[in-house]
């Protein structure tokens, strides 16, 4: 599935949480979601991007918006990463990569010649009504949570 444009409606999802339970789109109506995707805990990109959300974790929340990671890894593995840096966000086990694919980031890549199917590193912004407000694509871990506080700071 392509990803999903600037203004659509954002993808419905329903994934088990780091915290326990489950966490659906819906009920998180009313409040600014930052959503990214990325492919493994705890490899290098990876904790670069999610201990940089963790170092601007209070801006964002004085921003009023919820930060959810998604990955293919399980709840354990998601909770083995969070103890270990310390993220104070909740990481979501899309293990069956649904909700990637909606997202449309569960793609081909190819390292070193070799082809197989991952996630592409990509973060939504979705508003209060549940539209996708920002995309940004092909992201590169070091000063992204920068780039999507200065995203929120233009949202309204």
């Amino acid at each position: 599935m392509p990803i999903p444009s600037q203004g659509s409606e954002s993808p419905d999802f329903n994934l088990p949480a780091s915290s326990g339970g489950n966490i659906a789109l819906n009920d998180l109506k009313g409040r600014k979601i930052v959503i990214y995707f990325y492919p493994k805990d705890d490899t290098p990109g990876c904790t670069v991007e999610a201990c940089g959300l963790r170092d601007n974790y209070k801006e964002f929340e004085k921003h009023g918006a919820v930060v959810l990671g998604v990955s293919p890894d399980s709840v354990t593995s998601h909770g083995k990463f969070i103890n270990k840096f310390k993220l104070p966000f909740i990481l979501l086990a899309d293990e069956d990569k649904r909700t990637c694919q909606a997202y449309g980031v569960w793609v081909e890549k190819s390292m070193y010649g070799r082809k197989y199917m991952g996630v592409a590193r990509t973060t939504f912004i979705i508003d209060a009504s549940g539209k996708i407000a920002k995309v940004f694509e092909k992201v590169k871990p070091e000063g992204h949570a920068q780039e999507i506080i200065e995203s929120l700071r233009t949202l309204k």
